[in-house]
């Protein structure tokens, strides 16, 4: 991913590059689906495509380049690095998570690894869920049954039972911070189930007492969906809203060959840039190119200055 400038309006945006698609069906096939979802998405809460590069002809067509709005960090970096997290921080964060979750989950599709990494966030808090795609908890929630279980791949079984029994110690979960309160270990114990037939869902985990704060913290001064007038905030009627229809992953049944899949996506991408701006592509034989394909991901001093500072 690299942070780069769109000629057409100036404005910094990420480009996420796409190599060797087509080396095999099963790869093709998950950039297809990859794409399909990036253009779907609409929700503050997720990552979503602005625009993707106009392909070259179909012969030299090898690699995709896709655009999504910038964002200046991920809550892996924010963790690890000295600024401090307030309780104020997490409640605000774990709002937007359920909120793009609960919005995923209505599309009908699972995230498969929602981890810090993938959470992106900009200095004035709002986080977006990216790379959408199960790591197994056993030191907190101890050895699953094989009830628990009865959903997993016979491979993540396997694993599980050939590891020593291990005693569930959720209590522990009041040891790892200060701000470990009653509701947040509450939650937390509603989340952390192994059998998704108990496990709170999205919607629910919303609805909890602990999300309270953070809601209304969005709401009065983050979200796109709230608007403040002369009398007064205005806010949104629906607060975590849900998408109809579901995404349709029926497409992919039909898919059987490397050469079927790359025509469907070649001409997926040129249907996407009718009726929109000016097209981009990438030219290899530009001056700025050499440096552009050795640049790294953005940095926050390149960014434009943020709405609100950490608060």
């Amino acid at each position: 991913v690299w942070s780069v400038t769109d000629p057409r309006d100036g404005k910094r945006v990420a480009l996420k590059k796409m190599p060797n698609v087509f080396q095999n069906l099963v790869s093709c096939k998950r950039v297809f689906r990859e794409l399909k979802m990036l253009c779907f998405f609409k929700h503050d809460n997720v990552l979503s495509a602005l625009d993707i590069l106009q392909p070259p002809h179909i012969d030299y067509f090898e690699e995709i380049y896709v655009v999504t709005e910038l964002m200046q960090s991920d809550l892996h970096k924010i963790i690890v690095s000295p600024q401090p997290l307030s309780s104020d921080h997490v409640k605000v964060f774990l709002y937007q998570i359920l909120r793009g979750l609960k919005y995923l989950h209505s599309a009908g599709i699972l995230h498969r690894d929602i981890k810090p990494g993938n959470l992106l966030v900009n200095s004035n808090c709002v986080l977006k869920v990216s790379e959408i795609l199960l790591d197994l908890i056993t030191d907190l929630l101890g050895t699953p049954s094989l009830e628990a279980m009865r959903t997993a791949c016979e491979g993540a079984r396997a694993h599980i039972l050939r590891g020593p029994h291990k005693q569930p110690s959720l209590p522990v979960l009041y040891t790892l911070s200060s701000q470990a309160t009653h509701e947040a270990v509450h939650l937390l114990c509603r989340m952390l189930v192994f059998d998704p037939s108990k496990r709170i869902s999205a919607k629910d985990a919303l609805a909890h007492p602990y999300l309270d704060e953070g809601r209304l913290r969005y709401h009065t001064c983050m979200c796109k969906c709230c608007y403040t007038t002369s009398s007064g905030r205005v806010y949104t009627s629906d607060f975590e809203p849900v998408t109809n229809p579901k995404f349709d992953d029926g497409f992919e049944k039909n898919l059987t060959s490397v050469r079927q899949v790359k025509e469907i996506i070649h001409q997926f991408i040129l249907e996407q840039q009718k009726g929109n701006r000016v097209p981009l592509c990438i030219n290899p034989q530009s001056a700025a190119f050499k440096s552009f394909i050795s640049s790294t991901v953005a940095q926050p001093s390149e960014m434009p200055p943020s709405p609100l500072v950490w608060e």
